[in-house]
C-alpha cells in the first residue's frame, strides 16, 4: 500500500531537481545600482582612493614627533696604543634612552603633505568619473539587449507572415491558380526568415552573457529585463546652457582642475627645498655598567637643530623646473578638456535631435510598408500578379520593422550619451515615459 506513495514522492523530488532556475528580473535602475556595487572599475577606483589616503597619512607622519626607544649593551676589551696599555680587563656599559625629534619648521615637508591631501581629492573625483563610465556602459548594454530581444519579435512576425504566404501559395497551387515558382518562392522566403531567427538567438545569448558578466550575475539563471521607453522630447535649444551644466558636473574636468591645484602645491614644495629647517631634539634615559645593577645614572639632553642647505641649489632648481613643467602640461590638459567637453555637448545634442527625427521617419516608413503589403496581398488574391510582389513587400516590411527598432535604440543611446557628456548618467532614469 505504501509503494504508490513512495513513487509519488520520488517523482516530486525528481521534478523539483529538474526545475528551471528562477530568472533574474532587473530594471534599468536595478542594473545601475548593481553596477555601483560590483563594477570592476568602480571597485578599482575605491582602492585608488584608499591608496591616496594611505599616502597622505604617510606624509603626515613626517610632521609628527618621531620618538624611538634605544637600549644598548656594550662590552670592550683593553687595547694598547703605541705599546702603552690604555685599560685593563673587560669594560661594560649599558644605556637606555627615549629619543625624540620634532620638526618645528620644515616648509618643504608641509607643502608635500598638502599636495598629498590634494591627491586624495583627485582620486575621489577620478573614482566618480569611473563610476559615470561604468554606469554608461551598463545602460548601453541594457539597451542593446532590449534591442536584440525586440528584433526577435520582429523576426517572429516575419516568419509568421512567411508561413502565411506559403500556406496561401500552397492553397492557390492546389487550386491550380498559382504556379510552382510561386510555391518555391514562398518556401525560399520562409527558409531565409527562419535562418535569420536562428542567428538572432545567438546574438541575444551573446548580449545576455555580456550583461551578466558586466554585473557579475549568475550565468546559469535566465535574465529578464524590464522594458524602458524614453520620452520623445527635444533636447534643450540652448547649447550654452548645456555646456554650463557639463562644466559644473563633469568629474573628469573637476579632477583635472584639482590636479592642477596639486601641481601648484608641488611647485611650492620644490621651491621650499631651499629654505632652512628647524627641529627640536631631545633624549632622556638611564646609563649604567650593567643592566639592572642598581647603579643607574639618569641622563638627558636637549637641543635645537637648524639646517640650512648650502650646496643643494642645483637639486632644488631641477625639482622646481620639473614641477613647473608638470603644471604647464596640466594647464594644457585642462584647456583641451574644456574644449572637448564643449564639442561633445554640442555633438550629443545634435545627435539626440537627429535620432528623434529619424524615429518619426522610420515609423512612417513602417506604415507605408504595411500598406504596400496589404496592396500586394490584394493583387495576389485577385490573380492580377504572382507572389513576387508579395514577397518583396514582406521583405520591405521586415526591413522597415528592423529599421524602426534600430531607430528607437539609437535614440536611446543618443539620450544616454547626452546625459553622459553632461556628467549625469543616472538622469536617464527620469526620462522614462509610459
Amino acid at each position: 500500500m505504501r509503494k504508490p506513495r513512495h513513487l509519488c514522492l520520488l517523482l516530486l523530488a525528481l521534478s523539483g531537481a529538474g526545475a528551471a532556475p528562477e530568472p533574474i528580473a532587473l530594471t534599468l535602475a536595478d542594473a545601475l545600482t548593481a553596477a555601483e556595487q560590483t563594477g570592476l572599475d568602480v571597485l578599482i577606483g575605491r582602492e585608488t582612493v584608499a591608496q591616496a589616503v594611505a599616502s597622505a597619512v604617510r606624509e603626515r607622519s613626517g610632521l609628527l614627533p618621531q620618538v624611538t626607544l634605544d637600549a644598548t649593551q656594550r662590552r670592550n676589551r683593553s687595547a694598547s696604543v703605541g705599546g702603552a696599555l690604555v685599560s685593563s680587563g673587560v669594560n661594560s656599559w649599558f644605556d637606555a634612552q627615549l629619543n625624540g625629534r620634532l620638526d618645528l619648521l620644515d616648509p618643504e615637508r608641509i607643502a608635500t603633505y598638502q599636495a598629498a591631501t590634494y591627491a586624495i581629492a583627485v582620486a575621489r573625483l577620478g573614482q566618480e568619473q569611473l563610476r559615470e563610465v561604468v554606469l554608461a556602459t551598463v545602460a548601453n548594454t541594457y539597451f542593446t539587449h532590449l534591442r536584440n530581444l525586440q528584433r526577435i519579435e520582429v523576426l517572429d512576425a516575419n516568419t509568421g507572415r512567411a508561413r502565411s504566404l506559403l500556406q496561401l501559395a500552397q492553397n492557390r497551387f492546389n487550386a491550380g491558380i498559382a504556379t510552382q515558382i510561386d510555391l518555391t518562392r514562398a518556401e525560399a522566403q520562409l527558409a531565409i526568415d527562419e535562418q535569420a531567427r536562428l542567428q538572432q538567438d545567438t546574438v541575444v545569448q551573446a548580449s545576455e552573457l555580456g550583461f551578466k558578466r558586466l554585473l557579475a550575475l549568475d550565468m546559469g539563471r535566465p535574465l529578464q529585463l524590464a522594458a524602458f521607453n524614453l520620452r520623445r522630447t527635444e533636447p534643450s535649444a540652448d547649447p550654452a546652457s548645456l555646456e554650463e551644466v557639463a562644466m559644473a558636473l563633469r568629474m573628469d574636468l573637476q579632477g583635472a582642475r584639482k590636479l592642477l591645484e596639486q601641481n601648484e602645491v608641488e611647485v611650492r614644495a620644490a621651491r621650499y627645498g631651499r629654505l632652512p629647517t628647524l627641529a627640536a631634539i631631545g633624549s632622556y634615559g638611564y646609563a649604567s655598567t650593567e643592566l639592572l645593577n642598581g647603579n643607574e645614572t639618569r641622563v638627558w639632553s636637549g637641543s635645537l637643530a637648524l639646517s640650512v642647505p648650502v650646496f643643494d641649489s642645483a637639486r632644488s632648481r631641477a625639482l622646481t623646473n620639473i614641477a613647473l613643467s608638470r603644471r604647464r602640461a596640466q594647464e594644457l590638459r585642462v584647456q583641451n578638456l574644456h574644449s572637448q567637453i564643449a564639442a561633445e555637448v554640442r555633438l550629443a545634442r545634435q545627435d539626440a535631435a537627429s535620432r528623434l527625427a529619424q524615429i518619426r521617419v522610420a515609423e512612417k516608413g513602417y506604415r507605408l510598408a504595411e500598406q504596400e503589403l496589404a496592396l500586394a496581398e490584394r493583387r495576389f488574391n485577385q490573380g492580377v500578379a504572382d507572389n513576387r510582389e508579395l514577397v518583396e513587400a514582406q521583405n520591405r516590411l521586415a526591413a522597415a520593422g528592423d529599421n524602426t527598432v534600430e531607430a528607437v535604440y539609437n535614440y536611446q543611446l543618443s539620450r544616454l550619451e547626452l546625459n553622459r557628456v553632461l556628467g549625469r548618467v543616472t538622469a536617464i532614469l527620469t526620462e522614462q515615459g509610459e
